[in-house]
């Protein structure tokens, strides 16, 4: 049946201003590169012990989380994941329909009442009354609970270490227009992961999926059913319900609560709300609870604490360690539920084991001395001992003079990590703990050249290194406008916007609709923008991607790559969803059972990069990030590609990015950072009678845990 077909038959049926410049002026030195010689091979960071959910533990989690719904009269549906992402259970009590797996097929819209959990719309739209307003995927409501319990669970283990415990209710904290938000906090800047909550796409070309079968994947996938990192339904999530799961003292993974009908974020953080979602979510984890050192409301950011949960185990109804045993309640509280591509099996569905990080078998393994001389430095593995990127040579020699080697990525990612191992990490205790990050390195065409990460570096890191890596080199290309202005939409979206009730039950605009490039030109006043005249770092990008212009400032303009603060939320960003929603709602028809073919591990519908050997492949495979973290790569003023670093605050992102460039620079003599004449701090916009500045790049002060130097980026 095709997709249309398909379709039919379902439809009948049923940031501040001035910063610490990155180019003139002195300052005092980082400490200096190993000129010549890469890092000494000494271990810096401790190794995460391997520890990982038992399916004991994970029925455990499963039966707490059920009791206290139980006790509460709420029938909700619960997600259990490891650190790398694989689902090991999915429980759906009774009284939701996805509890009944005997009847998958939709033929009334109507029965997903307690099946679904609708994305709330933006806090200025009203979509009953202005329905042409919706943009991105906010009040999408044909969102089956399943999928928001999974994608609640992988947020919560992947925003965590064993140095932060972050949750989803942390999660909504740091992805808002103003941080904190609350309405006092009108006019601060934007939260200081604003977009990461679309990282970790369904169709990321990194993230892997489950391989019960090949058709699942429509690729070549990575060692088998269990390699991470694994995808998430819905990218990461700011609805309170995600929990992350400890066991002496490691993160083992995460427990994620869909029960309230109401995918959404909270607005404030100056009060405390009783979510029944988190409650349930707090039941599950009793006995892996994150430590209380390490929380998140132990960590700042910006001299704000951050949030780990609005409610304690003092505030549950039951006592989690005297729930019944799951045993004695599957198949008669709920049941396991198979989610497509997810969590299922030919055999039957049952609970999981979760696998261990650090072990082959979770797709993230220690460097051997061949594979990096760092002798901290973590890969990415495909669960038979192959490094996935291993340091390789541009493939974008069609387009530049002189693509990077090997040789020129191996330095880069070494000098990259020494900066890291030597930063005071924003979001690790205790404090004066070193940095860990995840570290990607791209060419023009967006191929992937090598990664590199810290032992303990967050999972999320991964993903959106990956994509700020891309955004960078993608902006500061030649390509840029061309690419965007030849985007093209998929069948499957075509047919939702025409059949709104079809797969969103809602109007889908185009994402096509806006000229973002006209509309940056005319911001910026120049019709020659983005075609490579300036180089942008992902904090120059983020600047024009923000719902206020200058960040966070009421009563002046939105950003050009924004949509307006009337029609923003966090759901719908403007060009960093436009880009991928067509592959956000071809996900969700095969999710629901309308088609039967998953969306590609392909993100956006760009134009194919010019590279031979990877036909079908784009720019921005990932989708794009609009946080800080990136740099371009310049040989002799040429651009040959950009190098993106995700894991911790986002100045030592910053940091680890253009210093590590900087410092392969001066070991090399070929590539550096973009010279200071065409870097985007360059370009002023006026504004309201005033002369704003784009930003480039901005770095923490005194940043070094065994240094006192200051402003280690200026001057270079």
């Amino acid at each position: 049946m095709t997709v249309r077909s398909s379709l039919k038959s379902l439809l009948l049926g049923s940031a501040g201003l001035f910063v610490v410049a990155c180019s003139g002026g002195g300052s005092d030195p980082a400490p200096a590169p190993n000129n010549g010689t890469p890092p000494s091979p000494k271990a810096t960071f401790d190794v995460p012990v391997q520890e990982n959910l038992t399916v004991s533990d994970v029925e455990t989690v499963l039966a707490q989380a059920v009791a206290e719904a139980s006790a509460r009269n709420i029938p909700a549906t619960i997600a259990v994941v490891d650190r790398v992402g694989n689902v090991l259970a999915v429980f759906s009590m009774n009284g939701t329909i996805d509890s009944d797996p005997s009847d998958n097929t939709v033929t009334d819209l109507s029965t997903f009442e307690n099946s679904v959990e609708p994305l709330r719309s933006g806090p200025n739209v009203d979509f009953a009354v202005n329905p042409e307003d919706n943009r991105g995927v906010q009040g999408i409501s044909i969102v089956p609970r399943p999928v928001t319990a999974i994608a609640k669970a992988v947020t919560g283990a992947y925003l965590s270490s064993q140095g932060n415990a972050f949750t989803t209710r942390t999660a909504s904290q740091i992805v808002q227009e103003h941080f904190p938000p609350a309405p006092t906090t009108i006019g601060l800047e934007s939260g200081p992961l604003f977009g990461v909550q679309f990282s970790q796409l369904p169709c990321s070309d990194l993230n892997t999926r489950r391989l019960d079968t090949q058709s699942q994947f429509g690729a070549t996938g990575f060692g088998g059913p269990l390699i991470g990192p694994k995808r998430s339904p819905l990218g990461l999530s700011a609805d309170p319900g995600g929990i992350p799961l400890y066991k002496n003292g490691v993160v083992v993974g995460a427990i994620g609560v869909s029960a309230d009908n109401d995918y959404g974020f909270d607005t404030n953080t100056l009060d405390r709300d009783t979510d029944i979602e988190e409650l349930i979510a707090i039941a599950g984890a009793v006995g892996f609870s994150a430590p209380v050192e390490i929380r998140a409301n132990r960590i700042s950011v910006d001299g704000t604490f951050l949030r780990f949960s609005d409610a304690t185990e003092n505030d549950l109804m039951t006592d989690p360690t005297a729930a019944p045993s799951f045993a004695s309640i599957n198949g008669i509280e709920g049941q396991l539920t198979p989610v497509a591509s997810y969590y299922e099996d030919t055999s039957g569905v049952t609970v999981r084991a979760g696998t261990a990080y650090g072990s082959e078998a979770s797709g993230f393994r220690p460097a051997t001395s061949a594979e990096f001389s760092n002798a901290d430095a973590y890969v990415l593995s495909d669960g038979f001992g192959n490094n996935r990127y291993p340091a390789r040579a541009g493939t974008d020699g069609a387009n530049v003079s002189a693509p990077l080697t090997a040789n020129e990525v191996s330095v880069l990612l070494e000098e990259s990590f020494g900066i890291m191992a030597q930063a005071r990490g924003q979001i690790r205790q205790p404090l004066n703990s070193l940095a860990q990050v995840t570290i990607s390195i791209v060419d023009t065409n967006g191929e992937i050249l090598g990664v590199i990460r810290g032992p303990d570096a967050p999972i999320f890191g991964t993903d959106v290194s990956l994509q700020k890596a891309r955004t960078a080199a993608f902006f500061s290309g030649p390509s840029a406008a061309d690419d965007l202005q030849n985007t093209t939409t998929s069948p499957v979206g075509d047919f939702a916007r025409a059949n709104p009730d079809a797969v969103a039950d809602q109007f889908i605009p185009d994402p096509l609709e806006r000229d973002y490039v006209q509309i940056v030109r005319d911001f910026l006043d120049d019709q020659t923008a983005l075609t490579g005249t300036f180089a942008f770092a992902d904090r120059s990008g983020g600047n024009l991607s923000r719902p206020y212009f200058p960040d966070g400032e009421v009563n002046t303009v939105n950003g050009p790559l924004s949509l307006p603060i009337d029609v923003w939320s966090p759901f719908a960003t403007g060009l960093q969803i436009d880009l991928v929603l067509d592959n956000v709602i071809e996900h969700a028809a095969f999710l629901l059972g309308i088609t039967t073919t998953d969306t590609a591990p392909v993100c956006t519908f760009l134009p194919e990069a010019d590279n031979p050997s990877a036909v079908g492949e784009n720019r921005l495979q990932n989708g794009i990030q609009i946080f800080p973290g990136s740099v371009p790569i310049y040989r002799d003023g040429e651009l040959v590609g950009g190098i993106g670093v995700s894991g911790d605050g986002i100045d030592q992102d910053d940091m680890i990015s253009f210093l590590g460039l900087h410092n392969a620079g001066l070991r090399l003599g070929t590539i550096n950072n973009a010279p200071p004449e065409i870097r985007a701090d360059n370009i002023v916009v006026p504004v309201n009678g005033e002369e704003i500045r784009l930003r480039y790049i901005n770095c923490p002060f005194t940043p070094f845990v065994d240094s006192d130097a200051q402003n280690v980026c200026q001057g270079k």
